[in-house]
């Protein structure tokens, strides 16, 4: 196996909400990550739009000079439901071109909290991962204990479905971007 830390992250694919969240620590880690990704000059793909932990990451990542590339379907721009693309904009057709084009697109994966569709595109992520569609590092930004019970299922379902320890393979989990950025460049595929 190849240590993918000679390779360097260029590009990470950030899956998250197009709502802020109840909890104003969302909205502040979205903005710290997006930050730091400009502060480490990684770009940021997304699924475009301006609302929510969505807007916030890729806002302070374009303010602070990185690539911003936004993948929407064409049904939600005509819909106008998650606001404007910030950055570069690539319209696709459909849902599965969106997550098809934001994965061959991006070096790695982060996850922050979110509803449905979050988890949703981070179970395809993590699906695609384990039939070796890529072999891309997964991560988690576990802020405020969000995602503690989902990491605690994924044990679960490891432990009664799987016959090696597949749970290092998909998920990398952080409570820091410092600390999650580092440890997708240490990841060994």
């Amino acid at each position: 196996m190849e240590s993918s830390s000679s390779r360097r992250i260029n590009r990470v694919l950030c899956i998250r909400g197009a709502n802020p969240g109840k909890d104003g620590c969302f909205l502040e880690a979205a903005d710290n990550l997006g930050k730091f990704l400009a502060e480490k000059h990684i770009n940021l793909v997304y699924g475009g739009g301006s609302f929510g932990l969505m807007g916030r990451v890729a806002g302070s990542a374009y303010l602070g000079g990185v690539r911003v590339l936004g993948v929407i379907p064409k049904p939600l721009v005509v819909r106008q439901i998650i606001g404007q693309t910030i950055g570069d904009e690539l319209r696709v057709s459909n849902m599965q071109d969106r997550m098809v084009n934001m994965m061959h697109n991006a070096d790695a994966f982060i996850t922050l909290p979110g509803g449905f569709g979050t988890l949703e595109e981070l179970f395809q992520v993590i699906s695609w991962a384990q039939l070796n569609i890529h072999q891309k590092p997964i991560g988690i930004l576990n802020v405020n204990g969000f995602f503690d019970g989902l990491l605690s299922f994924i044990d679960y379902v490891r432990e009664r479905f799987y016959f090696t320890a597949a749970r290092h393979l998909i998920i990398i989990c952080a409570t820091t971007p410092s600390e999650l950025i580092d440890q997708l460049q240490a990841f060994v595929s």
